[in-house]
């Protein structure tokens, strides 16, 4: 229906309601008078008749969809007719002296329950076409009863494509139970889903509650695993609000939900200071992590990005993806180079005198490096000091190496390289203007070389899913809060300290490795296999040793250790002799100077 057309429907529904409202109220109180022949009510129907039109003017009564109307559409219906009939009680009293206080009261009553139903109408024919489903359509419950939830409610009964409708609630609020919201039940709590999907049907479970944090969402999908219905995720209200995703826009349950700790939140606003117009270089700047910090660097507006990396694919990727995102003001470098190449590395840092350096290039596959000791030498230890150095030489600011948990007490050749390259960080610290530091994190989901792509690809390949043992645990985190957390380090010291996130309690691969299964659905198909440890790896991993470990934080959720050093003539002696080392003796050196453990090195 056109706009015109809708309005002058309106407009002559409105004026017959109007014009006949009050001669039906003075027939209703005084059934045996001619009401025609009373002077003062046809000149009140013809008051009532102007001043509707201009408050309906006012208010936009004629252009409102009432299709989807609220009780806030009702009340400027009452503002409107309150205003008609006033006007009209004005009249009586300058033309009778007084007013029929009966005749009017009843008008106003009349006007409001013929013009709020006319509009009304409307509304419960399109409601009447939300309570029609599918015979297919999924039955929806939703995981609390708030705004978010309501919000969803709301959504689902108004979407156009009935696939799915909600049916009811679930809310650990006892004053909710057994009350509606948006016509539909609260059934009980959390803990009484796998009861209720029972008895009344369930399809799906959305979960919209903004504040559950992760240890909730781990929570509820616990007792939802244990019953056969899909579980997703209403996104943030702050989401919707910005128009980022719509309500109705639910994604899956995903394996970061469920490690049972919310992500650290940093100080973005000082990072800024370190970033905004500055000349910023990442070496590594292909692979998982550095790709990452690259993302987060961009969103602070630095004048000049430098990709450095060794594999040209990788680089050329991490590339083009930016450069979609780019400013006229951000040049983005991509720069091809191994930092095992000290004559290039410092030929770049002087070229393009950096402001801030964060180096995240590495070898750090475990049993890789066990077999490769020397690569992982040259690449971890050597190729540091190279960029390193070239930071010192050229005054760069600021200085972060992205190191390991597994530097601490390491039985592997992999984390015995990251600590002795710790060591070469904090030596340098010691005597340089720049400001060097080293951000030690635990496991980064979905990062190369992580289980999660692994156990991702066995599942796909029908299993079964490998788990080295079934008490094994790590610390995990999510890539883009590794690659904060690297931003903060850069803001927070420069004297070679170590940080570390705050990453809550470790979790059990074997747990991991079932969540990853039941999100796809495929309990009954998969089996998981224990192979044992392989060759360098821990049972459990730590951040810190005890020695290291300072109980308060430099910042909420991050710890700064206290890390034993190595004398710099001491340090510069042990680079001297590895180099030349057979395999096992290097292996043994290593891991001897990681632990803290004399050895005796020929020169």
């Amino acid at each position: 229906m056109g706009y015109k057309l809708r309005y002058l429907i309106f407009f002559i529904l409105d004026s017959c309601i109007v014009l006949s409202a009050i001669f039906i109220s003075y027939w209703l109180l005084h059934p045996t008078l001619s009401v025609y022949y009373d002077k003062v009510i046809v000149l009140s129907a013809l008051t009532l008749l102007v001043s509707h039109h201009i408050a309906a003017y006012i208010f936009q009564l004629y252009t409102r969809i009432w299709s989807v109307a609220t009780v806030r559409e009702l009340l400027i219906i009452v503002y409107a007719v309150t205003i008609s009939v006033a006007a009209a009680s004005i009249l009586q009293q300058i033309i009778n002296s007084d007013i029929y206080f009966r005749v009017m009261t009843v008008t106003w009553m009349l006007h409001i329950i013929m013009i709020g139903g006319s509009r009304f109408l409307l509304r419960l024919l399109n409601d009447r076409e939300s309570f029609r489903h599918a015979p297919d359509s999924k039955r929806i419950l939703i995981v609390g009863a708030g705004q978010a939830g309501t919000m969803l409610a709301k959504n689902l009964k108004n979407a156009q494509n009935q696939e799915s409708y909600a049916v009811g609630f679930v809310d650990d609020d006892v004053n909710k139970t057994h009350l509606k919201v948006m016509g539909l039940p609260v059934w009980g709590s959390t803990k009484e889903i796998k009861r209720i999907v029972k008895a009344k049907g369930i399809d799906e479970i959305i979960i919209a509650v903004p504040s559950l944090g992760k240890k909730g969402v781990q929570s509820i999908y616990q007792e939802c695993s244990k019953i056969d219905v899909t579980v997703k995720i209403m996104p943030k209200i702050e989401d919707v609000m910005t128009g980022k995703v719509a309500v109705n826009d639910m994604r899956e349950v995903e394996i970061n939900d469920l490690l049972g700790r919310d992500e650290v939140k940093l100080d973005m606003i000082a990072i800024s200071g370190k970033l905004t117009g500055k000349v910023i270089l990442v070496t590594g700047a292909g692979g998982s992590i550095g790709s990452e910090i690259c993302r987060q660097v961009m969103k602070f507006q630095p004048r000049k990005l430098i990709l450095l990396g060794h594999g040209e694919n990788s680089i050329y990727t991490i590339h083009m993806e930016l450069s979609g995102k780019i400013g006229k003001d951000i040049e983005l470098v991509p720069v091809i180079a191994d930092i095992q190449d000290r004559e290039r590395i410092f030929e770049i840092v002087q070229h393009y005198q950096p402001d801030v350096i964060y180096h995240a290039a590495a070898h750090k596959h475990v049993p890789l490096m066990e077999y490769n000791p020397r690569e992982a030498m040259k690449n971890n230890i050597f190729g540091t000091k190279n960029v390193a150095e070239a930071a010192h030489e050229y005054g760069v600011g600021n200085f972060v190496m992205i190191s390991t948990d597994k530097a601490v007490n390491p039985p592997n050749v992999m984390g015995a390289t990251k600590r002795v390259a710790e060591m070469v960080v904090q030596n340098l610290a010691k005597t340089s203007s720049t400001k060097f530091a080293a951000v030690r994190f635990g496991n980064v989901l979905g990062s190369r070389g992580s289980v999660i792509p692994l156990f991702k690809k066995q599942i796909a390949g029908g299993g079964p899913v490998t788990v080295t043992h079934q008490d094994m645990t790590r610390y995990f985190m999510t890539i883009p809060e590794a690659s904060r957390l690297v931003l903060q380090a850069g803001t927070l010291g420069g004297n070679g300290e170590i940080f570390v996130l705050d990453m809550g309690e470790p979790v059990k691969i074997v747990d991991l490795a079932r969540n990853l299964i039941q999100l796809s659905g495929l309990e009954d198909e998969i089996k998981i296999e224990f192979t044992g440890l392989r060759s360098g790896e821990k049972m459990f991993e730590e951040l810190l040793n005890e020695e290291e470990i300072q109980e308060e934080h430099i910042f909420p959720g991050i710890h700064i250790g206290r890390v034993n050093v190595l004398e710099t003539s001491s340090l510069y002696e042990l680079l001297d002799c590895i180099k030349y080392m057979p395999e096992e003796e290097l292996k043994a050196t290593l891991l001897g100077v990681a632990n803290n453990k004399l050895v005796e090195m020929s020169l």
